[in-house]
């Protein structure tokens, strides 16, 4: 029966590998998807069956409690499936707080169950999941805070703040290194717990809304680690492996986003940025060119070629599928029509790419931040929606900017620029886009759903 169960658990760990290579292309994404339901499925079933198998005297007790435990997670789980697609990062925020929760519980649970008899290997797995387990679950709890606008988006610094958060930390190592020389004192290990769970929140609060992207994708990976670190503690070899997956391709995504950014982690972490520019912001204001929505869809039915920048605005107007309406009806005039995607545009990797999809438009439509900035200046319009820090110019012109040396999309090669926007208020970098002052650039003031709405309303009428 435990050769079988393993077979399971190794049809698993496939399933895991082969769903993540699916779901790293568009056309095999929905195979991905079903692959790794399919291998949690089997995870789930082995599990179970090694619990029947090993203890069946206390099967139906055990089981009692594991189906209350499946209750309980599908009601929360349920309502957090049902979330609008424009809620997805916090939706995987809370994904990772509950996951590593998960982890760190199962590890004090072991702790108190092995100690002191627990080995010094063991021993050094256990601390590390619920070192990482529990900062996770505080500092995604903030993340989700900050996405959700519960708490200010804004970074919230004191002086000295990086010292006390490293000298946190660093008592938080020693105490875990302390245990795992001496196990036996098991008072320490509320201790490790709580200033793991504080530290979780002072990480996070530093850390303005500009970075959430790859913050997320960092908690990614410490949930991962996290898991793994559960799967040494088990001795589950499925638990090493699918911790291991979900932990390196969290950080790799993590290095994608800070490359992306020009930024290193310690300046993504300590640095926080969007603080010291909000001041610049509210300085002296500079005209802009502004166009009601038949001046704008003039130009669009007049336009060969038309880029659409969608951002954060979209998301939050929710207006993907009156994106798509006007898609619709410029293709029907023979306007060649595509969306340049920056990789941090949104509040997680992929974002822009979730939503438009959730619309239907054809993914073939959406093209990279490198090649779109190749086309960018053959395009007779370029229309912002709701996309503000990754269209600045001034990370490419302005050396004393924070954002210099950014990588953005080269929306002000465009013949035309329109954004659309509700004001000229700066994004989250906390500085002004020099993009909305140029003299081809028309501001589109408006929420992004009326607005795109009411520029379809008005090809419509120009069309008859």
């Amino acid at each position: 029966m435990e050769h079988l169960i393993h077979l399971v658990y190794l049809a698993a760990a496939i399933c895991f590998i082969l769903a993540l290579k699916w779901l790293s292309a568009v056309p095999t994404a929905r195979r991905g998807v079903i692959t790794g339901i399919a291998g949690m499925l089997l995870a789930v079933g082995g599990t179970l069956a090694l619990l029947w198998a090993e203890v069946p005297a206390a099967s139906w007790a055990t089981y009692r409690w594991i189906l209350t435990a499946f209750v309980i997670g599908s009601c929360i789980g349920v309502p957090m499936a049902l979330m609008p697609m424009t809620a997805v990062p916090q939706r995987t925020a809370l994904s990772h707080a509950f996951g590593a929760l998960a982890a760190a519980l199962v590890g004090t649970a072991e702790f108190y169950l092995r100690t002191p008899q627990i080995g010094t290997f063991v021993m050094t797995a256990l601390a590390l999941e619920v070192l990482l387990g529990y900062l996770t679950f505080t500092a995604s709890l903030m993340a989700f805070g900050k996405l959700q606008g519960i708490l200010p988006t804004r970074p919230m610094t004191y002086r000295g703040q990086n010292v006390v958060n490293l000298g946190l930390f660093g008592l938080a190592v020693l105490v875990a290194i302390w245990l795992i020389l001496h196990p036996g004192h098991r008072a320490l290990f509320p201790v490790l717990s709580v200033m793991a769970l504080i530290f979780g929140i002072c990480l996070i609060i530093p850390i303005g809304g500009a970075d959430m992207p790859t913050v997320i994708s960092l908690l990614n990976a410490y949930a991962g680690l996290s898991a793994s670190a559960m799967g040494f503690v088990l001795n589950n070899k499925l638990l090493i492996i699918a911790g291991a997956l979900d932990g390196s391709s969290g950080l790799i995504l993590s290095i994608i986003m800070c490359k992306a950014m020009n930024r290193s982690f310690a300046n993504v972490l300590f640095g926080a940025f969007g603080q010291v520019q909000m001041a610049a912001a509210a300085g002296e204001q500079k005209p802009a060119h502004s166009a009601t929505p038949e001046e704008a869809a003039s130009l669009l039915e007049n336009a060969q070629s038309v880029m659409i920048v969608p951002g954060y605005g979209m998301a939050v107007a929710q207006a993907q599928h009156a994106v798509r309406e006007l898609f619709e009806v410029l293709t029907k005039r023979g306007i060649k029509v595509a969306f340049a995607i920056h990789p941090v545009a949104g509040r997680m990797p992929g974002h822009m790419n979730v939503l438009l999809a959730e619309a239907n438009i054809p993914y073939d439509r959406l093209i990279e931040m490198e090649d779109a900035n190749i086309e960018m200046s053959q395009v007779d319009v370029a229309l912002v929606i709701g996309a503000n820090d990754v269209t600045n110019p001034a990370a490419r012109n302005n050396k004393a900017s924070p954002i210099y040396g950014m990588p953005i999309l080269d929306v002000d090669k465009a013949r035309t620029v329109m954004v659309i926007k509700r004001s000229l208020n700066p994004g989250f970098a906390g500085i002004d886009n020099e993009l909305y002052y140029l003299d081809k650039t028309l501001m589109l003031f408006g929420d992004a759903k009326a607005f795109t709405l009411q520029l379809v309303k008005q090809l419509g009428a120009n069309a008859a």
